[in-house]
This record gives C-alpha cells, structure tokens and sequence, in this order.
C-alpha cells in the first residue's frame, strides 16, 4: 500500500514501526486478535517494497550461507533453491505474507518521532501525515543503523573504507588489499569470499573470537536469550548474539582454518594513509599491515532515533525493558530489540506484544478483543 505525505492526523489503536520479520509478526497477530486495518492498526515501513532488511542484503550472499530463516507465523517459509540470493527469496517469501494475510503496510513511510500526545495517545509522526495511537509497537531492527568504530588517523586513510551494509560484493576487491575488521558471523563469511576471489585479506578482532563446535540446543538457545533479557532489563545496551553464542562451526569454517583465512590479530591501534599499525605487536605479530581496503563488519545498532522525545533512555545507555514492554512507557513495545533480535525471538515476541496491548487497551475502556 502506497502513502503520500499530507497534513493529516489519522486515528488508529496501534501502530506498527516496521515490516520486516518483527513487524510482520506483530501485525499477524494483531490480525488475529480482532484490529482490523487502519482503525484498529497500521504497519508503516520505511522501504519502497518488501523483505526488511533483507533486500539490502549483499548480492553474494545466498541461501546456502544464510545463518538460519524462521518461518512467519501462520504461513511456512519453502526453502528455495540454495544458490538463490537472500535479498530476493526472502523478500518474496515476505511479500507473499503481507498478502495472504491483508497487512495493511503502508510504504515508503519515514517515521520521523514519536512524542506524547493528547488524549492518552502517542503521536507517531512521518512524511505521510501523523498517526495517533493508542499503542506502539517498533520493529525498525538495526540495519539502517550501521556501526562504525573510531580510530585514529581514520580520516587519513587513502584507500576505500566501506560497511558490510554496503559491501558489493567480492569481485569488486580481487587483487586488492583488504583488511576485515570484526568478529562476527558476517566478518567470516565475507572473509572467506573475499579470499575465494583473489583479495589479500587481513582480519582483525577486539576480542578472540570463539567457535562453538556443539550443537545450538533450545536448552542452549533459553539460556542466550536469557543473558539478553537480563541486560535489558537493566537498561543496558543489548550485546551481539555472537558475543554471548560464538561463532557456529560449519564446513565452510573449517576450511577457511585450514587455509589460514582465519588467523586473527588483534585490533590496530591506528589507521595510517596506506594501513593499519599497532603500536605493540603481540610476538610473531606485524606491526603494520598495508591495505587498500578497509571492510569493517562492526554490526549495527537499534534504530531508536525516533523515540528519543519520549526520553526512555537509561543511565546504562538501553532502554529499560520488561518483555517487550518499555518499562516507562506501557504503550510502547519494541519487538526485535534485546533478546527478541532473531527471526525466532521476533514471533514469539510479536505474540506477547499483541497479547499485552490488548489487555492495557480493555483496561482502558477499550472495546473488548478476542485473541483466535
């Protein structure tokens, strides 16, 4: 659905910020529960078609790489061919959804603020008018919020430095000296296209990183989502899954180890015009390393801009969480956030999010919902 920008203030009971697997969730179960579309609630996305954040996703990454898609409710994801790019499978799969299920999305939609309004509402604020609802759920996921760490002498570097959010692919660096900073999922697997392609590649880490050579139980997986959720309860900025999982051990893994793909160093002190130097090195340890390229797949942070007038920010620099609930602000849920940050996490925490703003609405003298 297509929205154009004008000056009006619509009324609605919710607003969902957000259609990628969090905000469809959300919807889905908000379709469930007896909203119906616009007046009950609306889904406003950022992007002109859909898929989230996953049509941005690097061209080379295909389905056989993806770390793992969670079906939506309600409508089982068919694996695709295992060549097929993810920015194209999963968007389809996406669209297929919003479909099926009639999710009234309206896009491109650029939520500007949210702020507190009259009459027990919030004010959701865009370039397609202003929405007052009774209750917010924000699904805006972190991808529009690359992180890019400083380092001295950064500014000075003569070569390319780019994100992995707008990585292009391997060919694009045969040849060419690249240095990969970050210890995640994505540092590994660009690492080992990048290497496959002809570039000299150097990979640099705060951290040692740690392969977990086990399986990913569901025992496992509560007590990870457990560590999330104590940190945001006290309104500290969520961690990366990989640092508190590690990183999966796979073939492909392997066999970048083998070939030494994988030897890390530790992170550079500092970026120079043609490199990267260390001002100690660790024994046997360069203490500058040339580069043309410098690749830094240092994750993302929750895109939360646009709460900020509602001043929810903790000392610890999060948002003090209560499930999915803000815990200063009851008509406020963020799904994707924290421990629900995975496809798998972002259902279920869809389902609380939509079970608890029914029951805050019928508290308030809302017209009492049934959930199917």
């Amino acid at each position: 659905m297509s929205s154009k920008g004008d000056g009006e203030t619509r009324k609605t009971d919710v607003v969902v910020i957000g259609a990628g697997q969090a905000g469809l969730s959300s919807a889905y179960f908000l379709r469930r529960a007896g909203f119906e579309p616009d007046g009950g609630y609306v889904v406003l996305d950022g992007d002109r078609a859909p898929g989230g954040a996953w049509q941005h996703r690097w061209p080379t990454l295909r389905m056989e790489t993806v770390n793992g898609i969670f079906d939506l409710p309600g409508m089982a994801f068919d694996p695709p061919s295992p060549l097929e790019r993810a920015s194209v499978a999963v968007p389809r799969y996406f669209a297929t959804f919003e479909e099926r299920f009639q999710l009234p999305v309206r896009r491109p939609v650029s939520v500007r603020a949210v702020r507190y309004g009259p009459d027990d509402r919030l004010l959701v604020e865009s370039d397609a008018g202003t929405w007052a609802a009774r209750a917010v759920i924000n699904a805006t996921g972190t991808w529009t919020r690359p992180f890019w760490p400083y380092y001295p002498g950064r500014e000075t570097f003569g070569g390319q430095q780019l994100h992995a959010a707008t990585y292009p692919g391997a060919q694009h660096f045969a040849g060419k000296r690249v240095v990969v900073v970050g210890g995640g999922i994505t540092a590994i697997q660009l690492l080992t296209e990048l290497a496959q392609a002809g570039a000299s590649t150097t990979w640099v880490t705060r951290r040692p990183p740690v392969f977990r050579d086990r399986p990913f139980t569901r025992e496992y997986g509560r007590e990870v989502v457990a560590m999330v959720e104590r940190r945001v309860r006290e309104g500290l900025v969520p961690q990366s899954v990989v640092s508190v999982t590690g990183l999966p051990v796979t073939d492909a893994v392997r066999e970048a180890q083998r070939s030494g793909v994988l030897n890390r160093l530790p992170m550079f002190d500092r970026i120079t015009p043609n490199g990267v130097a260390w001002d100690r090195a660790e024994a046997g340890a360069p203490r500058f390393v040339e580069a043309d390229v410098i690749l830094w797949c240092t994750g993302w942070r929750a895109a939360l801009d646009h709460l900020a007038p509602l001043h929810l920010r903790a000392p610890g620099g999060g948002i003090t969480m209560d499930g999915t609930r803000v815990a200063l602000e009851p008509r406020l849920h963020l799904v994707g956030y924290g421990p629900s940050a995975s496809t798998v996490g972002a259902n279920h925490a869809g389902r609380e999010a939509v079970r608890e703003i029914r029951e805050l609405l019928a508290s308030r003298a809302a017209e009492p919902l049934s959930v199917s």
